[in-house]
C-alpha cells in the first residue's frame, strides 16, 4: 500500500512537468519521391521521436520538394523552412569539404556498415562544417557507377568528351580529371537531360536508376564500387534549443550512429535490388570490371584524394589523420572496400 501510494506520489509530482512541455509538429522534407525508401525511413524516424517524446513531439514528411528545391535542404533546416531536412552535401560543391571524404573511389563497400561508419567518423567534424544546423546522422546508399546512354565506359579514357551528371562534387571533378563535362541537376530531374541529350550518361545507384525511370534512356551499366554519395539528415537549431530535455533526448537517441545504420540498410537493400531489376530489362547491358580496369580507375582517381586532402586542410583539418580514422571506422563496420 505504501508502495502505491508512493507511486501515485511521483507520478503527480512529474506528470506537471510533462504538462508544461511545449508540444512540436516537425516538418520532415526530403526531395524523393514518396515511393523512394528514404520515405519511410524518415516515417519510422519520426515516429520513434514521437514515442519517445511521449506524443509531444508531432511529425509530417513532406517528400518531392514539395518545401523547396533539392539544393536548398541545407538552408532550409537553416532557416526553419523545415525542421527537419535530408541533404545531400555534395550538391553544393566546396561548402562540406570534411564529409567529402566519403565520396572518394572505391573506399566503402556496403550501404549499412558504410553509414555506420561514416557517421561515427563525422560526428567531430559536424560542428565545425555544418554549424548552422543541430547534425542528426549521416549515411550512404549503395557503392554505384556509370549508367550511359550510347557509350559503354570501362576504362577512365572513355570518358573523355561525354557529358556526365554527376552524383557528387567529387565524381563531377572526376569527371572533369577524365576530359568530360559536368551537368549539374538534382536526382528527379536525370532522365529529362538525358532523354533531352543535355547529358549522355549518369553516375547512380541502380535502384534509384529505376524509381526515376533513368533505365528507360540509358543502356550501358557498370557493375562496379566506383563511388558512394553521403547524406545527412540535419535539424533547425532553434526548434531543437526551444525543446525540453525529455524532448532532445528523445531528438538525439534517433540522432546517432545506430540510427544512421537503420535508415543505411533499407536503401541499401533497395539500390542492390536495382541491378537485377536492370539486368531483367531487355536491351540493358551491365558489365564488370576486369581486375585491369579497376586498377586503372584506382590510379585515375588518386588526384582527387589529393584535392579533398587540399581542400580539408583550408578547413583547418588534418587530412592524414582524418582519412585515417576514417578507413578504421568503416573497418570497425566491416564496410572498408578491399
Amino acid at each position: 500500500m505504501r508502495k502505491t501510494f508512493l507511486a501515485l506520489l511521483l507520478a503527480a509530482s512529474v506528470t506537471p512537468a510533462f504538462a508544461q512541455e511545449k508540444t512540436f509538429d516537425l516538418k520532415l522534407s526530403h526531395w524523393v519521391p514518396a515511393s523512394h525508401p528514404l520515405q519511410k525511413a524518415l516515417e519510422d524516424w519520426g515516429a520513434a521521436v514521437e514515442k519517445e517524446s511521449g506524443g509531444t513531439i508531432h511529425y509530417k514528411v513532406y517528400p518531392a520538394q514539395q518545401l523547396g528545391k533539392a539544393f536548398d535542404h541545407y538552408d532550409m533546416a537553416r532557416d526553419g523552412i523545415a525542421d527537419v531536412t535530408y541533404i545531400n552535401p555534395g550538391y553544393q560543391p566546396g561548402r562540406f569539404p570534411i564529409i567529402g571524404a566519403g565520396e572518394l573511389p572505391f573506399l566503402m563497400s556496403s550501404a549499412k556498415g558504410g553509414s555506420m561508419g561514416l557517421d561515427a567518423w563525422y560526428r567531430k567534424y559536424a560542428e565545425k562544417e555544418m554549424k548552422d544546423v543541430k547534425f542528426c546522422l549521416a549515411f550512404i546508399h549503395s557503392p554505384s557507377s556509370f549508367h550511359m546512354r550510347t557509350k559503354k565506359i570501362v576504362v577512365p579514357d572513355d570518358v573523355k568528351g561525354l557529358k556526365i551528371r554527376p552524383a557528387d562534387a567529387t565524381i563531377a571533378n572526376f569527371v572533369t580529371l577524365l576530359g568530360g563535362t559536368n551537368v549539374q541537376s538534382s536526382a528527379p530531374e536525370v532522365r529529362d537531360i538525358i532523354e533531352r541529350g543535355v547529358a549522355d550518361g549518369v553516375t547512380f545507384p541502380a535502384g534509384s536508376l529505376v524509381l526515376f525511370g533513368v533505365d528507360k534512356v540509358t543502356k550501358y551499366h557498370m557493375d562496379a564500387p566506383l563511388y558512394v554519395t553521403t547524406f545527412a539528415f540535419v535539424m533547425n537549431k532553434d526548434v531543437y534549443n526551444q525543446m525540453s530535455d525529455r524532448q532532445k533526448k528523445a531528438v538525439d537517441d534517433n540522432c546517432n550512429t545506430e540510427a544512421a545504420g537503420r535508415v543505411g540498410e533499407p536503401w541499401g537493400k533497395f539500390e542492390d535490388a536495382g541491378l537485377d531489376k536492370v539486368r531483367a530489362e531487355p536491351g540493358q547491358e551491365v558489365y564488370k570490371l576486369t581486375p585491369e580496369q579497376t586498377a586503372l580507375w584506382k590510379k585515375a582517381a588518386e588526384p582527387l584524394v589529393k584535392s579533398w586532402a587540399d581542400n580539408v586542410k583550408k578547413a583547418g583539418v588534418d587530412p592524414d589523420a582524418a582519412m585515417a580514422e576514417l578507413r578504421a571506422d568503416l573497418a570497425k563496420y566491416n564496410a572498408l572496400a578491399q
